[in-house]
């Protein structure tokens, strides 16, 4: 497996469905999404240039082919158990892209990629995610429970720019000396199964005059708010008293973003909304995906300043000059 190169993914655009490679901190089973994943490389002790001081868990930085990554050791980061294992084990480098970086994280071997749908990701419970929020939601795979790991939220703590929230504050004050009444009367709807996301997106954004927005942690939960709206149209009401825009993430669990926007889209009485994909994921084949679901754009986190302007454009409002 350690010959691993990203392949084209064969998956169905809207199917609900991911790909989660299975790998082992220990002896406990962690998973992240292929999608995030660029290869998987022996882990090469010659390769690595210690940096002193830079914490537990930052080990320094990976030569890689003539370019230097960052090189985090995730055992020693989130693994609750500090099993011993055999000196001869094989461990490994999962090589990752996510938010326009590359990152490796050492791991002590993997096992095998598994198809899943999201429906049966289960959500980290709320008093959870307050505490410990490397972790995304769990799956159940022949009996292993299969930890999700929040890789943007683990660079975040070695690296504040590449917080979102960091982001945020930087941002909000930008967004202060111009803030067009028109966006406190649009309806807005953000879906997003990261609490560190969701606060930076919503500080950003009501303090830009988007005050008029909705939460919800995982695709399914928004999907039956917006079948509420939808029962309130068939008697009637105008779509737009209700709702304007949509800000999805694309991985969450029970309904990830592209199935989310699919039905949206392939709804007549609700097609008018407009949605826009927020996401580490995007890339080239990624943002081909969006489209074809339909989504009117698509924006890296933490671009939350493109962010704002795309809402602007879609909802017809004069943003800052």
């Amino acid at each position: 497996m350690s010959g691993y190169q990203k392949q084209e993914i064969l998956l169905e655009t809207g199917t609900n469905e991911m790909e989660i490679i299975e790998f082992y901190l220990g002896t406990q089973p962690f998973g992240i999404n292929v999608q995030k994943l660029k290869e998987i490389i022996t882990f090469d002790q010659e390769a690595l240039t210690v940096i002193p001081g830079s914490g537990d868990g930052m080990l320094g930085t990976l030569l890689l082919r003539g370019s230097t990554i960052p090189l985090i050791d995730l055992k020693s980061h989130i693994a609750q158990n500090e099993d011993d294992l055999a000196d001869d084990v094989r461990r490994v480098v999962l090589v990752c892209e996510f938010n326009d970086r590359v990152n490796g994280f050492k791991v002590d071997g993997v096992n095998q990629i598994h198809r899943v749908s999201w429906e049966d990701v289960q959500p980290m419970a709320s008093f959870i995610d307050q505490y410990r929020p490397r972790f995304t939601g769990s799956v159940n795979i022949d009996g292993r429970e299969i930890l999700i790991v929040d890789l943007e939220h683990i660079v975040a703590e070695f690296d504040p720019e590449a917080n979102l929230d960091y982001e945020a504050g930087l941002h909000a004050a930008e967004m202060q000396e111009k803030l067009p009444h028109t966006r406190e009367r649009m309806k807005l709807l953000l879906a997003e199964d990261s609490a560190l996301i969701r606060n930076g997106i919503e500080k950003v954004l009501k303090g830009s005059n988007y005050t008029d927005l909705e939460v919800f942690v995982d695709g399914q939960q928004c999907y039956n708010h917006i079948l509420e709206i939808r029962q309130r149209v068939m008697g009637g009401e105008p779509l737009g008293n209700m709702l304007n825009l949509l800000i999805s993430d694309i991985e969450m669990p029970k309904m990830d973003g592209l199935t989310l926007c699919k039905k949206i889209k392939d709804d007549p009485l609700l097609r008018d909304v407009k949605v826009i994909m927020f996401s580490s994921l995007i890339n080239e084949q990624m943002a081909i995906k969006c489209d074809q679901v339909g989504a009117d754009g698509y924006a890296t986190k933490p671009q939350i300043p493109y962010l704002v302007e795309m809402m602007d454009k879609f909802l017809g409002i004069d943003g800052l000059k």
